[in-house]
């Protein structure tokens, strides 16, 4: 029995050697690891999206029982279930804060404009902080590619994401809700890089609705939002073509990385009729890029942001 059992490991192991090389195979391991880390770790994003359209579905087709055990709307207690998933993941990935969220009023209308990063993940997690503290649900406009997506319509309908039209957007604030944009889209999105640059071109469909609804505009920008993930830089000018050519988010993106993310919310622009809207625009993007020579070290790093997870970076010198 000894000497069979013998046999069978000395065959094994003769395989290993004549077929295997393990340190090639190690060396492939090591070789490929980052590639693997980088260009994969973007899909855990998505698996989210959908675990929180699977989440929706769920409560859309079961809200009759849900209503009975939660005592409210399906719609709210579903909401609720994926505000805590996404804060939960803002925490354990990003250590996510919020700064300066009183800001942020508990009633009334106001514009909510933001930094586009690579992947606005920090969105996802404010948006998600700002309803499991004050019970709000903010409006978001969104690039009007993604409601092609299979199963998006779930997602824009529990968690109100719009198209945005100015008539559209200016009834939602009208009507005293909270409404988020990202003026930069996807061409920020795309195109920007580590020197957090605004790429809002003549874009002021926001300041119109703005003026129209008569609200207040806060500024908000997260630190590291780059850092997180990023787009290739190599072939600018083909992804650039290609992207004027069809509107779609063609350029490659990777990351995912565990770096350090605050959200700082600056103090609110109040309404000023005397304003034109190329003038407002003007003025929110000061206020956006104030707070991004505040609080990001430029050019950003994805070393540095992750060392931010255990050491706060140094106060900025004026």
């Amino acid at each position: 029995m000894f000497s069979m059992s013998f046999n069978i490991t000395k065959t094994i192991e003769d395989v290993i050697v004549e077929y295997i090389d393990v340190d090639f195979t190690l060396w492939l391991t090591w070789l490929l690891m980052p590639l693997l880390i980088t260009f994969l770790l973007p899909f855990v994003i998505v698996l989210l999206l959908y675990f929180t359209i699977l989440t929706l579905h769920i409560y859309r087709s079961h809200r009759g029982r849900i209503q009975n055990a939660y005592g409210t709307d399906w719609k709210f207690a579903a909401q609720s279930v994926t505000g805590a998933i996404w804060d939960a993941h803002g925490w354990i990935w990003h250590g996510y804060e919020v700064v300066g969220l009183e800001n942020i009023p508990k009633d009334g209308a106001a514009m909510l404009i933001f930094y586009h990063g690579a992947i606005p993940v920090d969105v996802y997690y404010f948006l998600a902080k700002v309803f499991l503290y004050y019970s709000r649900l903010i409006y978001t406009v969104a690039d009007r590619f993604l409601f092609k997506i299979p199963g998006w319509s779930i997602m824009s309908d529990g968690l109100r994401v719009l198209p945005g039209t100015i008539q559209t957007c200016s009834s939602i604030l009208k009507e005293k809700h909270l409404l988020a944009i990202l003026p930069g889209g996807v061409y920020e999105a795309q195109f920007g890089d580590s020197y957090y640059k605004l790429l809002w071109k003549k874009r002021i469909g926001f300041a119109k609705v703005a003026l129209d609804a008569k609200v207040d505009i806060i500024p908000i920008f997260t630190r590291n939002i780059r850092e997180a993930f990023r787009t290739v830089t190599w072939g600018r000018r083909i992804f650039l073509r290609l992207y004027a050519a069809t509107r779609l988010p063609i350029v490659p993106i990777y990351g995912g990385f565990p770096v350090k993310m605050v959200t700082y919310v600056g103090k609110p622009i109040p309404y000023d009729e005397s304003l034109t809207p190329e003038q407002l625009q003007k003025k929110v993007a000061a206020a956006v890029e104030d707070l991004i020579n505040e609080h990001q070290q430029i050019p950003g790093s994805i070393t540095r942001a992750l060392l931010e997870r255990v050491l706060p970076p140094k106060k900025k010198t004026q």
